[in-house]
């Protein structure tokens, strides 16, 4: 059973579907939903040309717990109907966590993708549901050496593979396609840009820190492109920052954009700026190669950091424009390689699974 809840995980579990169908390997797709709009899920699913899932649920809860509790309902449903031999779970989100406590209370095997990742900061819900699924997996796919060690120390019980991240995969087959597909660079106004996103709790939820990211974007010494999350508009209208940034000349807002042009937007800027833990992997793929600038306080792909492709800048408006500016002077020669593999991570990942499992 694949499960996926949320953007990154479906554009991560791609890969796995299509490993999968080449390995003739019968799967169940499921959406546990925890993105449950349109915009944010199945327009990602469509544009990938992969099969609507079997079961999908739209999740509304007013909490996590709620909703980790109500997508743990409905998703142990689905393992006792279908009884898959391996539950595979992608990630950190509270539906990868409800996915993988299903599974287990029905004594179903889970495979974490993505497995060993730590930021050590337990303010991050994050943290919580990433070290708690790995600790009730039978099979971890750990992207990178550093996240095996991550497991070791903590005395995991299930098996640890280093596979590299399917992030790498997904941005190999998916370019070239989107390079076909998408106009988007026709719809922006500035030749030089960079492409900011902000979505994380711990940024939008604080308005001291949301003040800081929309004065950083407006006085940026480069235009941004900045496609808005629900979260953050939601929290920009409540704070009334909206107008403030919506009218400022130096940055052009979009819609939450298709995996496309997103893809589109990342070859084509200057730098990123993001508080997203995919965007620091995406921007080190091979096509891709952009450095981005984590506008947060810390992270848990060091990887991209040692491999010079990543710095963490904080959140406040001071320290993101000074880094912005040092690296519009410096432009430093980035890595040809990903610090998180060669684009092979779903093969290898299908291929455990074809050994240990069946």
């Amino acid at each position: 059973m694949i499960m996926v809840g949320t953007r990154p995980e479906i554009i991560k579990m791609a890969p796995v579907i299509r490993a999968l169908e080449e390995n003739s390997l019968p799967y169940t797709f499921v959406h546990c939903g925890q993105h449950y709009d349109y915009e944010m899920s199945q327009q990602f699913i469509e544009e990938l040309e992969l099969p609507k899932p079997e079961y999908g649920f739209k999740v509304k809860a007013y909490s996590p717990g709620l909703q980790t509790g109500r997508i743990m309902t409905l998703v142990e449903r689905v393992i006792k109907k279908t009884k898959p031999k391996v539950v595979l779970v992608e990630g950190d989100t509270n539906g990868v966590l409800a996915s993988a406590l299903a599974a287990v209370k029905l004594n179903v095997p889970v495979g974490h993708v993505e497995a060993g990742l730590r930021s050590f900061d337990l303010r991050m819900p994050e943290e919580h549901n990433r070290r708690l699924v790995d600790h009730v997996s039978t099979y971890m796919f750990a992207p990178t050496e550093n996240s095996r060690k991550n497991l070791e120390r903590e005395s995991v019980w299930g098996k640890i593979h280093v596979t590299g991240n399917t992030v790498i995969d997904a941005v190999i087959q998916h370019l070239p396609m989107a390079e076909r597909k998408a106009n988007i660079l026709e719809k922006i106004r500035f030749e030089n840009f960079a492409l900011a996103t902000a979505h994380r709790a711990e940024n939008v939820d604080d308005p001291h820190v949301l003040k800081s990211l929309v004065e950083a974007f407006i006085e940026a010494p480069l235009p941004i492109v900045y496609p808005v999350h629900p979260r953050a508009r939601k929290r920009l209208r409540q704070q009334k920052m909206w107008k403030k940034l919506s009218s400022s000349r130096n940055i052009q807002i979009f819609q939450p954009l298709g995996y496309f042009d997103f893809l589109v937007l990342m070859k084509n800027c200057e730098m990123m700026l993001t508080d997203s833990g995919g965007l620091q992997e995406e921007a080190t793929a091979p096509p891709i190669r952009r450095l981005t600038l984590v506008i947060r306080l810390s992270t848990e792909r060091p990887e991209a950091v040692e491999a010079g492709f990543a710095r963490v800048v904080g959140v406040e408006k001071k320290g993101i424009i000074a880094a912005m500016e040092q690296a519009l002077r410096k432009r430093d020669e980035l890595p040809r390689a990903s610090p998180y593999g060669d684009g092979t991570a779903a093969k290898k990942i299908v291929e455990i699974i074809m050994k240990e499992a069946f």
